[in-house]
């Protein structure tokens, strides 16, 4: 280092599964754009989340297609959020959700509850549960489940949830987005 050269922190560093250091944080990444065209291109499942405003009881949701599935046992799934969605606040300070998986003809359960300054439960069928969360009638499946965790990643907060009850019993096939369109699976679909 020259008298010239500012002094540099040092770097952050992570450990890869090998054990080895590795920068973290000052590695070139792929900017907000490129990484949207990457996740375009990956077909993903539509889910509504939904709770209820432990504020005002009213019934709050929104659109997610970035839900997984993280553990079997205990049964654990989780989904992301932007900080600066207009659900945030509630979900924020709700204990439990109910993730809404949409069969192939919501499309427009799934458009309504991706509008913003709309009520989205408007014309919305649904009934609570009686902890109040409410379940969309029609959706393919359901998960009722407890919030574990919040976690500020980026611009967005990844929540976690235990499973704690579903129902399965609707048949049909699953509403899938690809590529900022939804589509259907193929009739040779089988899993």
């Amino acid at each position: 280092m020259t008298a010239d050269a500012p002094a540099r922190a040092p770097h952050p560093t992570a450990h890869d599964a090998g054990g080895h250091r590795e920068r973290a944080f000052d590695e070139p990444h792929l900017s907000a754009d490129e990484y949207k065209r990457v996740f375009r291109r990956h077909p993903a499942g539509v889910a509504v989340v939904t709770l209820e405003d432990p504020q005002t009881g009213r019934p709050v949701g929104f659109t997610a297609t970035s839900v997984i599935s993280v553990s079997a046992a205990p049964p654990v799934l989780a989904f992301s959020i932007a900080s600066t969605s207009s659900s945030w606040p509630a979900l924020a300070a709700a204990p439990t959700v109910v993730v809404n998986f949409l069969g192939d003809g919501q499309a427009d359960v799934s458009a309504r509850f991706a509008t913003h300054g709309i009520d989205r439960f408007a014309g919305t069928e649904h009934v609570r549960l009686p902890g109040g969360e409410p379940v969309l009638v029609g959706s393919l499946t359901w998960v009722h489940g407890r919030v574990l965790e919040r976690i500020s990643v980026g611009d967005s907060h990844l929540v976690t949830v235990r499973a704690i009850a579903s129902d399965t019993s609707t048949q049909g096939a699953p509403l899938v987005y690809h590529d900022r369109a939804y589509t259907q699976l193929g009739d040779h679909y089988e899993i």
